[in-house]
């Protein structure tokens, strides 16, 4: 039977400071880690142009703006209002552009900050890196298997330092919350519950019909390598009260299961130290939302791993959830369990029977969170930049967290149950329907080429 684990014995054993876990017990906040708040001297500049400049742009903007060695000197989009709403966050004006590809034929930028829709991410990343520049790219990395595999090749083709906005991975209670589950103090990890849940019932995100697209608007450019079709409001999604809508169609992105998916799922990996499932089913579908959505509005889905499973739910018609939480991460062990959010985490502990009581197998632990892991992420990139030491969330860890969620959809669309070689990236069984959907075809003239 496993030995009872103290809160001493766990800060000793989980690296945390006896200074972080006053802060954490007490709820005491810190703006950043000592290490993100280093002066920088003037050639010590990165300059820095952002493609995408929708709400995650602008946010990415705003952050990367924060660090003292960080110079904007070009903003692209293909939406005239999104440009000039990211002018208003710059002091010093930087040059405007609508095609990305003349920020790339710039010599003076250091790297690329890609925050545009998520089909454009792996070419937008691509030809950065065969262009010189390193690269920041927002989470999905890609919509098929594909394309993320070869985002690998360029960056390693190219020596190019390429970081994903996994920001999690820069958060210090999501540290600590991995090294418990990996030094085993919550035990034998046996499942693991990631969901995301809410209610939009029953108009969603709106039925619009297709119209002209408005003023400023590159249409066609914005669509890009995906298939031409008429402009609606939906497809494209950008307004001021919501995260753009884009994430909803297959030809652009995968829903929640990646918008989210990978921020949950990535977690999961790196604490149970795997690259990938063994095997993945999918059900589920639009049941009830009004709206033109093409992504599941209900879906639940398996992942078997060597001696464990994981799953994913995500619901849009109902928003009851455990700890009245929306979204979450639950490793269940033998000696107790560990949930863990953006906030913090918590071990409920497992009972033992002792006599005639049961008590706990260890100690209840929490943690909030004390920094701020997105600025702490640009950080982690920018300091790569000038070590060329890989980051946090290379470009590596960053395909194998979108691949596992793009497998879910593929199970999910192709009605097949995946077996997948995690080494070889590859289904192994027969499953043509599937396999189909580990690539997608490039609208001309764009080439996805290494």
């Amino acid at each position: 039977m496993a030995e009872k684990v103290s809160r001493r014995d766990f800060i000793r054993r989980s690296g945390v400071t006896a200074a972080s876990a006053g802060m954490a017990l007490s709820a005491s906040p810190l703006s950043a880690s000592p290490e993100s708040a280093r002066p920088q001297g003037a050639n010590d500049r990165v300059r820095v142009g952002f493609v995408g400049m929708g709400r995650m742009g602008r946010s990415n903007l705003r952050d990367f703006l924060k660090q003292p060695d960080v110079e904007a000197v070009a903003l692209c989009d293909v939406y005239q209002p999104s440009l000039e709403e990211s002018l208003k966050l710059t002091e010093k004006k930087p040059e405007t552009y609508i095609d990305f590809r003349r920020v790339l034929d710039r010599n003076d930028i250091d790297a690329i900050v890609v925050s545009s829709p998520d089909h454009w991410h792996a070419l937008q990343a691509i030809q950065a890196c065969q262009a010189g520049k390193d690269v920041y790219v927002e989470k999905p990395i890609s919509v098929v298997v594909e394309e993320g595999r070869k985002m690998v090749e360029a960056a390693r083709k190219h020596n190019r330092i390429v970081q994903v906005g996994t920001q999690q991975r820069s958060g210090v209670h999501f540290q600590r919350a991995v090294k418990l589950v990996q030094e085993g103090i919550i035990g034998k990890v046996s499942y693991v519950k990631t969901w995301n849940y809410s209610n939009e019932f029953p108009r969603g995100i709106g039925n619009p019909p297709d119209s002209d697209p408005p003023a400023g608007l590159d249409w066609n450019l914005w669509l890009g390598p995906a298939r031409e079709v008429p402009f609606n409001i939906n497809r494209f999604g950008v307004s001021p009260n919501r995260w753009s809508t884009f994430r909803y169609f297959w030809d652009y992105a995968g829903g929640m299961m990646t918008d989210w998916g990978v921020h949950l799922l990535d977690i999961v990996q790196w604490a149970m130290q795997v690259e990938g499932p063994k095997t993945v089913t999918a059900c589920g579908g639009k049941y009830f939302l009004e709206d033109n959505r093409d992504t599941p509005d209900t879906l639940q889905v398996t992942y078997e791993y060597p001696g464990w499973i994981s799953v994913y739910e995500n619901r849009v018609c109902n928003g009851n959830s455990m700890y009245n939480k929306g979204y979450g991460i639950e490793f269940h062990a033998t000696e107790g369990t560990l949930s863990v959010d953006r906030r913090g985490f918590k071990v409920h502990p497992e009972k033992r029977r002792v006599g005639e009581e049961r008590v706990d197998r260890m100690e209840s632990m929490q943690m909030e969170s004390v920094n701020n892991s997105h600025e702490d992420h640009v950080r982690d990139f920018l300091d790569s930049v000038k070590s060329r030491k890989l980051p946090r969330s290379d470009i590596e860890i960053g395909h194998r967290s979108t691949s596992v969620c793009l497998l879910a959809n593929v199970a999910l669309r192709s009605g097949q149950r995946i077996v997948w070689d995690a080494a070889k990236e590859r289904i192994i069984e027969g499953n043509s329907e599937a396999k189909k959907l580990l690539a997608r075809e490039y609208r001309k003239p764009w080439k996805l080429d290494v």
